[in-house]
Protein backbone atom coordinates (compact mmCIF):
# COMPACT_ATOMS: atom_id res chain seq x y z
CA UNK A 1 0.00 0.00 0.00
CA UNK A 2 1.05 3.74 -0.48
CA UNK A 3 0.52 6.81 0.70
CA UNK A 4 -0.30 9.45 -1.74
CA UNK A 5 -0.96 13.06 -0.88
CA UNK A 6 -2.98 15.08 -3.14
CA UNK A 7 -3.20 18.92 -2.96
CA UNK A 8 -6.54 20.39 -4.34
CA UNK A 9 -4.78 24.18 -4.91
CA UNK A 10 -8.04 25.43 -6.03
CA UNK A 11 -7.61 28.44 -4.20
CA UNK A 12 -3.78 28.58 -4.62
CA UNK A 13 -1.20 27.59 -2.60
CA UNK A 14 1.45 28.84 0.54
CA UNK A 15 3.60 27.32 2.25
CA UNK A 16 1.56 27.80 5.66
CA UNK A 17 -1.49 26.55 4.12
CA UNK A 18 -0.25 23.71 3.12
CA UNK A 19 1.68 22.91 6.61
CA UNK A 20 -1.96 24.17 8.35
CA UNK A 21 -3.40 21.33 5.69
CA UNK A 22 -1.11 18.61 6.98
CA UNK A 23 -1.82 19.00 10.33
CA UNK A 24 -5.44 19.30 9.91
CA UNK A 25 -5.18 15.83 7.66
CA UNK A 26 -3.56 14.24 10.95
CA UNK A 27 -0.02 15.42 11.02
CA UNK A 28 1.20 16.01 14.55
CA UNK A 29 2.03 19.30 15.28
CA UNK A 30 3.91 18.00 18.67
CA UNK A 31 6.47 16.24 16.67
CA UNK A 32 6.90 19.19 14.46
CA UNK A 33 7.35 21.67 16.87
CA UNK A 34 9.93 19.76 18.83
CA UNK A 35 11.59 18.66 15.99
CA UNK A 36 11.83 22.64 14.30
CA UNK A 37 13.38 23.21 17.97
CA UNK A 38 16.51 21.28 17.46
CA UNK A 39 17.46 23.54 14.48
CA UNK A 40 18.85 26.79 15.20
CA UNK A 41 16.64 29.06 15.03
CA UNK A 42 14.71 32.05 16.86
CA UNK A 43 12.63 31.22 19.69
CA UNK A 44 9.07 30.86 17.95
CA UNK A 45 5.49 29.77 18.83
CA UNK A 46 3.18 27.80 17.00
CA UNK A 47 -0.31 26.87 16.99
CA UNK A 48 -3.26 25.33 14.68
CA UNK A 49 -6.27 27.26 15.07
CA UNK A 50 -9.49 26.25 14.12
CA UNK A 51 -11.55 28.93 11.67
CA UNK A 52 -14.02 28.50 9.09
CA UNK A 53 -13.93 29.66 5.31
CA UNK A 54 -17.12 30.10 3.72
CA UNK A 55 -18.26 27.06 5.65
CA UNK A 56 -15.81 25.07 5.53
CA UNK A 57 -13.98 23.69 8.76
CA UNK A 58 -10.05 24.54 8.55
CA UNK A 59 -6.89 24.98 10.33
CA UNK A 60 -5.44 28.33 10.85
CA UNK A 61 -1.48 28.23 11.31
CA UNK A 62 -0.11 31.07 13.39
CA UNK A 63 3.05 31.75 13.81
CA UNK A 64 5.31 34.09 16.51
CA UNK A 65 8.34 35.07 17.69
CA UNK A 66 8.25 36.14 21.05
CA UNK A 67 11.81 37.97 20.74
CA UNK A 68 10.69 39.83 17.71
CA UNK A 69 7.09 40.33 19.04
CA UNK A 70 8.56 42.47 21.82
CA UNK A 71 7.42 46.23 21.43
CA UNK A 72 10.72 48.08 19.52
CA UNK A 73 8.92 51.64 20.13
CA UNK A 74 6.99 51.34 16.71
CA UNK A 75 4.68 54.74 16.28
CA UNK A 76 2.15 52.76 15.10
CA UNK A 77 3.02 50.49 18.10
CA UNK A 78 2.87 47.06 16.05
CA UNK A 79 5.83 44.81 15.49
CA UNK A 80 7.50 43.06 13.44
CA UNK A 81 5.90 40.14 13.27
CA UNK A 82 2.18 40.83 13.87
CA UNK A 83 3.10 43.42 10.74
CA UNK A 84 4.19 40.94 8.23
CA UNK A 85 1.45 38.39 9.88
CA UNK A 86 -1.01 41.01 8.98
CA UNK A 87 0.34 41.66 5.10
CA UNK A 88 0.12 37.74 4.87
CA UNK A 89 -3.23 37.81 5.91
CA UNK A 90 -3.81 40.34 3.01
CA UNK A 91 -2.35 38.29 0.92
CA UNK A 92 -5.22 36.68 1.18
CA UNK A 93 -3.29 33.49 2.43
CA UNK A 94 -2.77 32.86 6.17
CA UNK A 95 1.28 32.81 5.87
CA UNK A 96 3.11 35.48 7.98
CA UNK A 97 5.04 36.60 5.14
CA UNK A 98 7.24 33.64 4.98
CA UNK A 99 5.82 32.38 2.28
CA UNK A 100 7.45 34.97 0.83
CA UNK A 101 10.76 33.64 0.75
CA UNK A 102 12.07 36.86 0.38
CA UNK A 103 15.93 37.44 -1.48
CA UNK A 104 18.11 40.35 -1.23
CA UNK A 105 20.26 40.01 -3.42
CA UNK A 106 20.54 43.54 -4.76
CA UNK A 107 20.64 46.52 -3.19
CA UNK A 108 17.15 47.90 -2.34
CA UNK A 109 15.79 51.66 -1.87
CA UNK A 110 14.16 51.50 1.46
CA UNK A 111 12.76 54.93 2.79
CA UNK A 112 13.23 53.78 5.93
CA UNK A 113 16.32 52.33 7.97
CA UNK A 114 15.73 48.91 8.52
CA UNK A 115 17.03 45.80 6.95
CA UNK A 116 13.18 44.75 7.08
CA UNK A 117 10.98 41.82 6.81
CA UNK A 118 11.35 40.88 3.16
CA UNK A 119 11.12 37.26 3.13
CA UNK A 120 7.36 37.79 4.40
CA UNK A 121 4.58 39.96 3.23
CA UNK A 122 3.48 43.29 5.12
CA UNK A 123 0.49 45.09 6.02
CA UNK A 124 0.91 48.50 5.79
CA UNK A 125 -0.42 51.79 4.24
CA UNK A 126 0.16 51.90 0.84
CA UNK A 127 -2.03 50.20 -1.92
CA UNK A 128 -1.62 46.71 -3.44
CA UNK A 129 -3.60 45.79 -6.22
CA UNK A 130 -4.75 42.64 -5.64
CA UNK A 131 -5.29 40.64 -1.75
CA UNK A 132 -1.30 39.98 -1.02
CA UNK A 133 0.35 42.99 0.51
CA UNK A 134 3.34 41.02 0.03
CA UNK A 135 7.44 41.12 -0.48
CA UNK A 136 9.43 40.66 -3.47
CA UNK A 137 12.41 41.05 -4.73
CA UNK A 138 12.00 44.83 -4.15
CA UNK A 139 12.01 47.49 -1.33
CA UNK A 140 8.74 49.18 -0.29
CA UNK A 141 8.31 52.96 0.59
CA UNK A 142 6.61 52.95 4.02
CA UNK A 143 5.44 56.29 6.08
CA UNK A 144 6.77 54.85 9.53
CA UNK A 145 10.55 54.08 10.88
CA UNK A 146 11.85 50.95 12.27
CA UNK A 147 15.04 50.76 13.89
CA UNK A 148 15.34 46.88 13.06
CA UNK A 149 18.61 45.96 11.74
CA UNK A 150 18.81 41.92 11.15
CA UNK A 151 21.18 39.82 9.36
CA UNK A 152 20.97 38.03 6.18
CA UNK A 153 21.14 34.42 5.21
CA UNK A 154 22.68 32.96 2.08
CA UNK A 155 20.91 29.87 0.52
CA UNK A 156 24.03 28.06 0.71
CA UNK A 157 24.21 28.68 5.08
CA UNK A 158 20.41 27.48 5.05
CA UNK A 159 21.16 24.75 2.52
CA UNK A 160 24.40 23.83 5.14
CA UNK A 161 22.55 24.33 8.10
CA UNK A 162 19.63 21.50 6.94
CA UNK A 163 22.43 19.07 6.28
CA UNK A 164 23.71 19.80 9.26
CA UNK A 165 20.77 18.74 11.32
CA UNK A 166 20.08 15.44 12.93
CA UNK A 167 16.36 15.80 10.91
CA UNK A 168 15.25 12.46 9.58
CA UNK A 169 17.18 11.82 5.96
CA UNK A 170 13.46 12.21 3.57
CA UNK A 171 12.95 15.53 5.70
CA UNK A 172 16.24 16.80 4.82
CA UNK A 173 16.44 15.48 1.15
CA UNK A 174 12.85 17.40 0.57
CA UNK A 175 13.68 20.83 2.69
CA UNK A 176 16.84 21.15 0.91
CA UNK A 177 15.35 20.51 -2.46
CA UNK A 178 12.61 23.21 -1.88
CA UNK A 179 14.80 25.74 -0.76
CA UNK A 180 17.13 24.66 -3.99
CA UNK A 181 14.74 25.31 -6.32
CA UNK A 182 13.16 28.63 -4.95
CA UNK A 183 17.47 29.64 -4.20
CA UNK A 184 17.57 29.21 -8.20
CA UNK A 185 14.40 30.58 -9.33
CA UNK A 186 15.65 33.99 -7.23
CA UNK A 187 18.82 33.63 -8.43
CA UNK A 188 17.51 33.93 -12.00
CA UNK A 189 15.72 36.65 -11.72
CA UNK A 190 18.13 38.73 -10.29
CA UNK A 191 20.86 37.34 -12.37
CA UNK A 192 23.39 35.67 -9.29
CA UNK A 193 24.14 32.37 -8.75
CA UNK A 194 21.80 30.83 -6.28
CA UNK A 195 24.01 29.46 -3.40
CA UNK A 196 24.33 33.61 -3.60
CA UNK A 197 20.75 34.30 -2.77
CA UNK A 198 20.49 36.00 0.64
CA UNK A 199 17.33 35.83 2.51
CA UNK A 200 16.18 37.99 5.17
CA UNK A 201 17.31 36.57 8.59
CA UNK A 202 13.40 37.02 9.70
CA UNK A 203 12.02 35.74 6.47
CA UNK A 204 14.54 32.98 6.43
CA UNK A 205 13.09 32.01 9.97
CA UNK A 206 9.91 31.85 9.56
CA UNK A 207 10.72 30.03 5.94
CA UNK A 208 12.73 27.64 7.53
CA UNK A 209 9.74 26.76 9.55
CA UNK A 210 7.18 26.63 6.81
CA UNK A 211 9.16 24.43 4.60
CA UNK A 212 10.80 22.25 7.28
CA UNK A 213 7.29 21.62 9.14
CA UNK A 214 5.63 20.29 5.49
CA UNK A 215 8.34 18.07 4.89
CA UNK A 216 8.36 16.86 8.92
CA UNK A 217 4.45 17.01 8.30
CA UNK A 218 5.05 14.56 5.35
CA UNK A 219 6.97 12.19 6.93
CA UNK A 220 5.23 11.89 10.00
CA UNK A 221 1.99 10.92 8.15
CA UNK A 222 4.04 8.24 6.14
CA UNK A 223 3.34 10.18 2.65
CA UNK A 224 5.62 8.41 0.09
CA UNK A 225 4.05 10.79 -3.17
CA UNK A 226 2.41 13.63 -3.96
CA UNK A 227 0.18 14.97 -6.64
CA UNK A 228 -0.63 18.30 -7.16
CA UNK A 229 -3.92 20.03 -8.92
CA UNK A 230 -3.51 22.62 -11.80
CA UNK A 231 -2.68 25.85 -9.23
CA UNK A 232 -4.13 29.39 -9.99
CA UNK A 233 -1.85 32.21 -9.54
CA UNK A 234 -4.72 34.77 -9.62
CA UNK A 235 -4.60 38.40 -10.88
CA UNK A 236 -3.67 42.00 -10.78
CA UNK A 237 -0.96 43.66 -9.87
CA UNK A 238 1.67 44.04 -7.02
CA UNK A 239 3.70 47.33 -6.37
CA UNK A 240 7.19 47.14 -5.96
CA UNK A 241 9.92 49.55 -5.97
CA UNK A 242 10.50 49.02 -9.87
CA UNK A 243 6.64 49.97 -10.28
CA UNK A 244 3.73 47.28 -11.00
CA UNK A 245 4.33 44.43 -11.37
CA UNK A 246 2.09 41.43 -12.46
CA UNK A 247 1.12 38.54 -11.15
CA UNK A 248 2.60 35.99 -10.34
CA UNK A 249 5.47 38.11 -9.60
CA UNK A 250 8.69 37.24 -11.28
CA UNK A 251 9.69 34.21 -8.98
CA UNK A 252 6.53 32.62 -8.96
CA UNK A 253 6.63 32.33 -12.47
CA UNK A 254 9.53 31.16 -12.86
CA UNK A 255 8.77 28.50 -10.44
CA UNK A 256 5.46 27.80 -12.31
CA UNK A 257 7.47 26.90 -15.46
CA UNK A 258 6.65 23.30 -16.72
CA UNK A 259 3.21 23.63 -13.96
CA UNK A 260 -0.45 23.43 -15.54
CA UNK A 261 -2.39 26.10 -14.38
CA UNK A 262 -6.00 27.11 -13.56
CA UNK A 263 -8.08 29.87 -14.34
CA UNK A 264 -9.02 31.74 -11.20
CA UNK A 265 -10.41 35.31 -10.90
CA UNK A 266 -9.22 36.71 -8.19
CA UNK A 267 -7.88 40.02 -7.55
CA UNK A 268 -5.76 38.86 -5.51
CA UNK A 269 -2.19 36.53 -5.46
CA UNK A 270 -3.04 33.15 -4.29
CA UNK A 271 0.34 31.13 -5.05
CA UNK A 272 3.07 32.25 -3.53
CA UNK A 273 6.84 31.71 -4.13
CA UNK A 274 7.20 29.05 -1.05
CA UNK A 275 3.95 27.52 -2.25
CA UNK A 276 5.26 27.20 -5.81
CA UNK A 277 8.53 25.92 -4.41
CA UNK A 278 7.12 23.47 -2.70
CA UNK A 279 4.67 21.85 -5.61
CA UNK A 280 8.01 22.38 -7.78
CA UNK A 281 10.25 20.35 -5.52
CA UNK A 282 8.01 18.18 -4.42
CA UNK A 283 5.21 16.95 -6.83
CA UNK A 284 5.68 13.75 -8.89
CA UNK A 285 3.00 14.97 -10.99
CA UNK A 286 0.14 17.35 -11.82
CA UNK A 287 -3.60 17.00 -12.86
CA UNK A 288 -6.80 15.36 -11.20
CA UNK A 289 -6.74 13.59 -8.40
CA UNK A 290 -5.16 10.19 -8.73
CA UNK A 291 -6.98 6.67 -8.53
CA UNK A 292 -6.80 4.97 -4.59
CA UNK A 293 -8.72 4.99 -1.47
CA UNK A 294 -9.22 8.55 0.31
CA UNK A 295 -8.19 8.05 3.74
CA UNK A 296 -8.04 11.70 5.50
CA UNK A 297 -9.12 14.91 3.77
CA UNK A 298 -7.25 18.51 5.89
CA UNK A 299 -7.99 22.10 5.35
CA UNK A 300 -5.55 24.78 5.33
CA UNK A 301 -6.81 28.23 5.94
CA UNK A 302 -5.99 31.39 4.31
CA UNK A 303 -6.80 34.55 6.79
CA UNK A 304 -8.71 36.61 3.90
CA UNK A 305 -12.69 35.82 2.88
CA UNK A 306 -12.88 36.00 -1.11
CA UNK A 307 -15.88 34.18 -2.37
CA UNK A 308 -14.92 31.10 -2.62
CA UNK A 309 -13.32 29.30 0.22
CA UNK A 310 -9.80 30.34 0.77
CA UNK A 311 -8.19 26.90 1.37
CA UNK A 312 -6.12 24.38 0.57
CA UNK A 313 -7.48 21.12 0.23
CA UNK A 314 -5.30 18.20 1.27
CA UNK A 315 -6.15 14.30 0.57
CA UNK A 316 -4.71 11.78 1.91
CA UNK A 317 -4.98 8.58 -0.65
CA UNK A 318 -3.85 4.84 0.08
CA UNK A 319 -3.02 3.38 -3.16
CA UNK A 320 -2.15 -0.38 -4.30
CA UNK A 321 1.27 -1.40 -5.00
CA UNK A 322 1.87 -2.58 -8.57
CA UNK A 323 2.56 -6.10 -9.29
CA UNK A 324 5.16 -5.26 -11.77
CA UNK A 325 7.54 -2.37 -12.24
CA UNK A 326 5.42 0.20 -13.06
CA UNK A 327 6.97 3.53 -12.06
CA UNK A 328 8.01 5.22 -15.21
CA UNK A 329 11.90 6.91 -14.95
CA UNK A 330 13.07 8.50 -17.86
CA UNK A 331 17.16 7.43 -18.83
CA UNK A 332 19.78 9.83 -20.43
CA UNK A 333 22.77 9.06 -21.47
CA UNK A 334 25.71 10.89 -22.80
CA UNK A 335 29.37 9.30 -23.71
CA UNK A 336 32.16 12.19 -23.25
CA UNK A 337 35.89 12.37 -23.56
CA UNK A 338 37.23 15.45 -23.60
CA UNK A 339 36.31 16.86 -20.45
CA UNK A 340 37.98 17.29 -16.84
CA UNK A 341 37.51 15.27 -13.73
CA UNK A 342 36.57 18.41 -12.38
CA UNK A 343 33.75 19.82 -14.99
CA UNK A 344 32.24 15.98 -14.48
CA UNK A 345 32.19 16.06 -10.71
CA UNK A 346 30.36 19.95 -10.96
CA UNK A 347 27.92 18.22 -13.52
CA UNK A 348 26.85 15.53 -11.24
CA UNK A 349 26.32 17.82 -8.34
CA UNK A 350 24.27 20.21 -11.10
CA UNK A 351 22.40 16.87 -12.76
CA UNK A 352 21.28 16.10 -9.13
CA UNK A 353 20.51 19.60 -8.09
CA UNK A 354 18.24 19.48 -11.47
CA UNK A 355 16.30 16.24 -10.14
CA UNK A 356 18.09 13.57 -11.14
CA UNK A 357 17.46 10.63 -9.10
CA UNK A 358 21.06 8.91 -9.33
CA UNK A 359 23.50 10.14 -11.76
CA UNK A 360 26.86 7.90 -12.23
CA UNK A 361 29.94 7.50 -14.82
CA UNK A 362 31.42 4.24 -16.59
CA UNK A 363 34.20 4.38 -17.77
CA UNK A 364 34.35 3.54 -21.80
CA UNK A 365 36.57 3.22 -24.90
CA UNK A 366 35.11 5.72 -27.92
CA UNK A 367 36.58 6.33 -31.34
CA UNK A 368 40.19 6.03 -31.73
CA UNK A 369 40.39 4.27 -28.57
CA UNK A 370 39.94 7.16 -26.63
CA UNK A 371 39.05 6.71 -22.77
CA UNK A 372 36.44 8.53 -21.89
CA UNK A 373 32.92 8.41 -19.66
CA UNK A 374 29.50 7.39 -20.21
CA UNK A 375 27.58 9.47 -18.05
CA UNK A 376 23.76 7.89 -17.06
CA UNK A 377 20.93 9.93 -15.29
CA UNK A 378 18.09 8.44 -14.01
CA UNK A 379 14.91 10.88 -13.68
CA UNK A 380 11.62 11.21 -13.46
CA UNK A 381 9.67 12.12 -16.93
CA UNK A 382 8.91 16.01 -15.73
CA UNK A 383 12.80 16.43 -14.82
CA UNK A 384 13.98 15.06 -17.88
CA UNK A 385 14.01 18.59 -20.04
CA UNK A 386 15.85 20.01 -16.99
CA UNK A 387 18.62 17.43 -16.41
CA UNK A 388 19.49 17.28 -20.53
CA UNK A 389 19.33 21.50 -20.49
CA UNK A 390 22.03 20.89 -17.79
CA UNK A 391 23.98 17.73 -19.61
CA UNK A 392 24.57 19.87 -22.47
CA UNK A 393 25.44 23.28 -20.00
CA UNK A 394 27.58 21.63 -17.93
CA UNK A 395 29.85 19.00 -19.93
CA UNK A 396 31.50 19.19 -23.23
CA UNK A 397 29.03 16.54 -25.23
CA UNK A 398 27.25 17.59 -28.30
CA UNK A 399 23.96 15.12 -28.07
CA UNK A 400 21.97 13.02 -24.95
CA UNK A 401 20.62 10.01 -25.57
CA UNK A 402 16.86 9.57 -23.66
CA UNK A 403 15.25 6.34 -23.21
CA UNK A 404 12.19 5.65 -20.80
CA UNK A 405 12.35 2.31 -18.46
CA UNK A 406 9.91 1.44 -15.73
CA UNK A 407 11.95 0.39 -12.35
CA UNK A 408 10.15 -1.51 -9.13
CA UNK A 409 11.46 -0.13 -5.64
CA UNK A 410 10.60 -0.99 -2.08
CA UNK A 411 8.14 0.69 -0.04
CA UNK A 412 10.52 3.07 1.98
CA UNK A 413 10.36 4.15 5.52
CA UNK A 414 12.89 5.22 7.85
CA UNK A 415 12.69 4.56 11.87
CA UNK A 416 15.46 6.51 14.55
CA UNK A 417 16.56 3.63 17.11
CA UNK A 418 18.42 4.24 20.20
CA UNK A 419 21.69 2.75 20.85
CA UNK A 420 24.63 2.69 23.24
CA UNK A 421 26.36 5.19 20.99
CA UNK A 422 23.42 7.51 20.47
CA UNK A 423 20.52 7.77 17.79
CA UNK A 424 20.40 6.19 14.23
CA UNK A 425 18.32 6.13 11.32
CA UNK A 426 17.84 3.19 9.51
CA UNK A 427 16.16 2.91 6.24
CA UNK A 428 13.58 0.04 5.70
CA UNK A 429 12.16 -1.22 2.34
CA UNK A 430 8.88 -3.05 2.44
CA UNK A 431 7.37 -5.07 -0.33
CA UNK A 432 3.85 -5.97 -0.07
CA UNK A 433 3.96 -4.76 3.81
CA UNK A 434 7.19 -7.28 4.52
CA UNK A 435 10.32 -6.02 5.69
CA UNK A 436 13.09 -6.88 3.33
CA UNK A 437 15.39 -4.40 3.73
CA UNK A 438 17.30 -2.20 6.81
CA UNK A 439 20.24 -0.24 6.09
CA UNK A 440 21.49 1.90 9.32
CA UNK A 441 22.00 5.41 7.56
CA UNK A 442 25.49 5.84 7.19
CA UNK A 443 26.56 9.26 8.56
CA UNK A 444 24.63 8.80 11.74
CA UNK A 445 26.72 5.44 11.88
CA UNK A 446 30.15 6.96 11.54
CA UNK A 447 29.48 9.65 13.38
CA UNK A 448 28.52 7.31 16.76
CA UNK A 449 31.90 4.84 15.82
CA UNK A 450 34.42 8.15 15.62
CA UNK A 451 32.55 9.92 18.90
CA UNK A 452 32.35 6.76 21.06
CA UNK A 453 36.07 4.88 19.03
CA UNK A 454 34.51 1.74 17.56
CA UNK A 455 34.17 0.25 14.40
CA UNK A 456 31.67 1.36 12.06
CA UNK A 457 30.23 -2.43 12.03
CA UNK A 458 29.93 -2.48 15.14
CA UNK A 459 27.38 0.33 15.20
CA UNK A 460 25.58 -0.95 12.18
CA UNK A 461 25.14 -4.25 14.06
CA UNK A 462 23.54 -2.59 16.87
CA UNK A 463 21.16 -0.95 15.33
CA UNK A 464 19.97 -3.78 13.05
CA UNK A 465 19.54 -5.64 16.09
CA UNK A 466 17.79 -2.75 17.52
CA UNK A 467 15.36 -2.96 14.30
CA UNK A 468 15.17 -6.37 14.78
CA UNK A 469 13.99 -5.99 18.54
CA UNK A 470 11.64 -3.80 17.29
CA UNK A 471 10.06 -5.69 15.00
CA UNK A 472 10.10 -9.04 17.11
CA UNK A 473 7.81 -6.32 20.05
CA UNK A 474 5.20 -5.65 17.08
Amino acid sequence: MRKTLYLDCFSGIAGDMTLAALVDLGADPAYIESELRRLPLDPFRMAFVPTVRRGISAKLLKLTFPERDAPQGHAEGHVHRRESEQGRHERGHAHPGHDHLHVHDHAHTHEHPHAHDHARAHQHDHEHGHGHAHTHEHAHSHDHEHEHHHEHRKAADILAMIEASDLPARVKERSAKVFERIAEAEGKIHGIAPSEVHFHEVGAMDSIIDIIGVCLALENLGVDDIVVSPIPTGMGKVRIAHGLYPVPAPATAELLRGIPLASMPANAELTTPTGAGIAKALASGFGPIPEGTIDRIGYGAGNKDFEFPNVLRAILLHRELPSAPGERVVVLEAQIDDSSGETMGYAMERLLASGALDVYYTPVYMKKNRPGVLATVVCLPEDAAACEATLLAETSTFGVRRSERTRRMLDRKWQTVETPYGRVRVKLGYENGELVQASPEFEDAAQAARLHGVPLQTVYREALRRIGESFNRD
